[in-house]
């Protein structure tokens, strides 16, 4: 089960990394997974906001919440040392 120090943990995982490049994977299936790459702009106590550079200069911002990285439904790897935000 997870507990606060749980979500407390991934979410300094995540203040670490404001302002890096990560690649986000959605899990959205069986076999509708999607991966693009994000820049971590802001942490919340509840959600975390990512910058998506969709294409043709538009940018879009998705927000998550921590229980989202702790049951995979959202993955997330930092580009620079390869290093995956997750729970341990």
């Amino acid at each position: 089960m997870a507990t606060k120090e749980t979500l407390s943990q991934i979410r300094s995982n995540l203040e670490d990394c404001v302002g890096q490049q990560v690649l986000l994977r959605t899990n959205k299936g069986k076999r509708n997974a999607k991966e693009k790459l994000a820049v971590v702009e802001a942490v919340y106590p509840s959600i975390f906001i990512l910058s998506v550079n969709e294409g043709l200069d538009v940018q879009r911002r998705v927000s998550f919440s921590y229980s989202d990285v702790l049951t995979e439904t959202v993955e997330i790897t930092i580009c620079e040392t390869e290093e995956r935000i997750q729970a341990s």
